[in-house]
């Protein structure tokens, strides 16, 4: 067993195309994911890409992206219902497009890496990080005040700007319904 290889349809080492799709999707290079997200599906591999697109929504993405993930999945397997030759390969483009662009975290692997191989920080490192930060303390940023607090009242800080502010100060934003209200 030490001797066998998989390779992809182009002669590429399975497990290396693997790594190099999820690694491209943390890094949110698109085009080299897709390429390999591919490549993986023609050469048979359909079903292990699908089970590595939901582990890299686990253990890379923020949010809930893995039911984005699911509903794609879901689609696919429809839309190969029956079919005699695969299909839905747009279903794949979307899942790692939504998975290159979504917010990136490891906190859940992190936190199993954690629990799992037992190196979680003992109560003294956690003791002492808390003093570390409590040294140093900041300054409340001015755009905490606003019509909703007493000194934003007292600088004479309004709703309309409020909206205003706080509309614009939206990072990263996705366009609302009613952006063209807060907008002036």
């Amino acid at each position: 067993m030490g001797n066998f290889k998989l390779f992809t349809k182009n002669g590429y080492d399975f497990f290396e195309v693997a790594s190099a799709l999820q690694k491209s999707i943390r890094r949110n290079d698109v085009r080299v994911a897709a390429y390999f997200g591919v490549e993986l599906w023609a050469s048979g591999y359909g079903n292990y890409l699908w089970k590595r697109l939901y582990t890299i929504s686990a253990e890379d993405c923020w949010g809930l992206i893995t039911h984005e993930i699911d509903a794609l999945h879901t689609g696919y397997d429809l839309v190969n219902t029956g079919a005699k030759e695969p299909k839905g390969r747009i279903f794949i483009g979307k899942a790692i497009i939504l998975l290159c662009e979504c917010y990136k975290s490891r906190d859940a692997d992190h936190l199993n890496n954690l629990v799992v191989d037992k190196v979680a920080p003992d109560d003294a490192m956690v003791l002492q990080a808390l003093d570390d930060a409590r040294r140093d303390p900041i300054d409340v940023p001015p755009y905490t005040y606003d019509v909703h607090t007493r000194k934003g009242k007292k600088m004479g800080k309004t709703k309309e700007q409020f909206f205003q502010e706080e509309h614009a100060s939206l990072v990263p934003r996705v366009p609302g319904l009613f952006d063209d209200l807060a907008e002036s």
